[in-house]
């Protein structure tokens, strides 16, 4: 999955996670965030406002969350998990889940993702 049809994808599934997603879809939704994150702080501080990076976080928050869910059902795991980031050690091993490749065969949240072609 390239990164116009990971974005693509997440915001045609903004609030929805039923399925999978792929490692490639988490990272490059989490690349596309991080970038605009940085365009929005830099264009808030020219400015001398505080309005678009806070409005462009509220407006990724659920996405973000979603896809996160997905990827950890692409493992066989609840979203539920997500509370382990409220732990500082619960980051690695979130971490860790989304780095590594997902189960190859279907598992209770569906069969695996197909990587989309652009």
């Amino acid at each position: 999955m390239d990164f116009s049809t990971a974005v693509k994808t997440v915001f045609s599934k903004y609030v929805d996670w039923n399925g999978r997603a792929l490692r490639s879809e988490f990272w490059w939704w989490t690349l596309f965030t991080l970038i605009i994150s940085i365009i929005t702080t830099i264009i808030d501080s020219v400015l001398g406002i505080v309005a678009l990076n806070p409005l462009w976080s509220l407006a990724t928050l659920l996405p973000s969350i979603f896809v996160a869910v997905r990827r950890l059902h692409d493992h066989g795991r609840t979203g539920w998990w997500l509370l382990l980031a409220l732990t500082g050690i619960g980051m690695l091993v979130l971490l860790y889940w989304y780095i590594t490749e997902g189960d190859q065969e279907a598992n209770a949240y569906g069969p695996p993702p197909l990587p989309q072609a652009a």
